[in-house]
């Protein structure tokens, strides 16, 4: 279902079963009660002469649909069509989570996706039934309405927060979408009991996500690859710094059966949906775990790792220029030793935080760039390489986001020495939430694929989900090292001899 090519009976189907997997994927727009819901809405299913399904809220709120009460659709995960797809509106509605349109129009989205604003506003309008204006309103109207039930702050503070102009606009645009007002909200938000009260000056939030979840493989990955003083792995927490718009947050995640619990402590509430949005992308919390897994389980080799990690993610990022400034001082040596480098360059470079736990952020590249020689140990060519790599991102002659296309991002990082194909395929995958990356030429992976049996130079393997098998592989042969069946002594990715690792 892509675009505005919804398949009316599969939709009414969905919405009849109340299946949650299509969550986020469209919403139902009823035309007799003026509501929009989620296709897994508990209310008695429309009759099929009444409803209109529509690719997003926007475009629902734009034909004057307001948001159901009832299963809030704007609190489910976000579509994972977003990721699949690499087309001009999916990268537009990365960065629109991400808050670019708040922060500097319409204008700002088109310079960093290179169109112009007529060609963006047509394309998005034909895709996902709003233009850019419109999607960034209704994702303002979600951070209103996280703001007002999960905080104390006066409404003024909130309509600010979230990105209105003013506040009459936020009212207006809060009765319009959830037919109540902010006021009424917050009193319904108050009779509901909260899972636990959030500490003093943070956001407490649910980020659902569709099951199944593999927690192991996310706690290993985060856990082994954590710097101390900039991120924290204990007893089933992650805590980390965030570099945000506005300033430097801290996140604590701890994973349930049906979401993440997110404890955000933001030093300038307008962060709150950048923030949002980042530690969505980290987890891959957006993704169809059962289509994945149902694709990769056709091929005989791969169905018994499959069986063993359903629902396994492909981690992502809170920050493009750090993973790479981080992927490129790991080369060539262990994630243990890759992490100890990293948390020497933070100590040095970063920006100090107050938790309990953590000490700075990560640097700027403008920081690495300039004192970056001073920190940074190892071979010479190396250290060069990422002092002018962090040189490159802070004049913006090389530019790592998530609105770019995979073919035009590697080619820029490949420009670069010190940039193997490896590691740009690496941060392509982990900074676009790319599905369809396979890291072939990584040695653990290669390990992992003779333990299956299966031949990882296929590039047309598994597509459109590689990246998902290179982190089956991946999985399958450090399970295997932990059992003493392998060696794999880096424990981590070992690439072509260009990457300068």
């Amino acid at each position: 279902m892509d675009g505005m090519n919804l398949d009316f009976d599969r939709c009414y189907r969905a919405v009849s079963s109340r299946d949650a997997r299509f969550d986020g994927q469209f919403v139902t727009a009823v035309r007799t009660t003026g509501i929009y819901c989620r296709p897994s809405c508990p209310a008695i299913t429309p009759k099929r002469a009444n409803v209109t399904f529509l690719p997003t809220a926007a475009a629902a709120q734009q034909s004057g649909y307001r948001a159901c009460r009832r299963c809030l659709p704007d609190a489910a995960p976000g579509s994972p069509q977003w990721n699949v797809r690499s087309d001009l509106a999916a990268r537009a509605m990365r960065l629109i989570s991400d808050g670019v349109v708040d922060r500097g129009g319409v204008d700002a989205l088109s310079a960093a996706l290179g169109y112009s604003t007529r060609q963006l506003t047509r394309t998005l309008t034909a895709e996902l039934g709003a233009g850019p204006l419109a999607l960034a309103r209704a994702h303002r109207a979600h951070t209103a309405r996280l703001l007002v039930e999960t905080t104390p702050m006066p409404m003024a503070d909130i309509a600010f927060a979230a990105g209105f102009a003013s506040i009459r606009q936020f009212n207006d645009t809060v009765r319009d979408v959830f037919a109540a007002t902010p006021s009424r909200m917050r009193a319904d938000a108050a009779r509901r009991v909260p899972d636990a009260p959030p500490a003093a000056g943070t956001v407490s939030l649910r980020l659902p996500y569709r099951p199944p979840l593999d927690r192991d493989w996310l706690g290993w990955f985060l856990s082994a690859h954590a710097a101390e003083g900039l991120e924290r792995w204990s007893d089933g927490e992650y805590r980390r710094t965030l570099r945000l718009p506005h300033g430097v947050g801290v996140a604590v995640l701890r994973f349930a059966d049906t979401h993440v619990r997110a404890d955000l402590t933001l030093g300038d509430m307008r962060d709150l949906a950048p923030a949002v949005a980042r530690v969505r992308h980290l987890l891959d919390l957006d993704a169809d775990p059962q289509a994945v897994d149902d694709a990769l389980r056709a091929d005989p080799d791969l169905a018994p790792a499959v069986a063993a990690t359903p629902g396994i993610r492909v981690p992502g990022c809170v920050d493009p220029g750090e993973l790479l400034l981080r992927t490129m001082i790991g080369q060539q040596i262990s994630v243990a030793a890759a992490a100890t480098h990293t948390a020497r360059l933070v100590a040095a470079l970063g920006d100090p935080v107050a938790d309990p736990y953590l000490t700075h952020a990560f640097p700027t590249p403008a920081t690495v760039a300039a004192r970056g020689h001073e920190v940074l140990t190892g071979p010479a060519r190396r250290v060069d390489a990422i002092v002018a790599v962090a040189a490159a991102l802070a004049e913006g002659t090389l530019t790592v986001h998530a609105g770019r296309t995979a073919a035009d991002l590697r080619a820029d990082l490949l420009a670069h020495r010190g940039i193997g194909v490896w590691t740009a395929d690496y941060v392509v995958m982990r900074t676009l939430a790319d599905p369809d990356v396979l890291l072939g030429t990584d040695l653990v992976l290669k390990q992992g694929a003779r333990l299956l049996g299966v031949n990882p130079t296929d590039q047309s393997r598994w597509t459109p989900w590689r990246s998902y098998a290179s982190m089956h592989l991946w999985r399958t042969a450090l399970t295997a090292a932990d059992r003493g069946r392998v060696d794999t002594r880096t424990a981590r990715p070992v690439t072509e001899p260009e990457d300068i690792r």
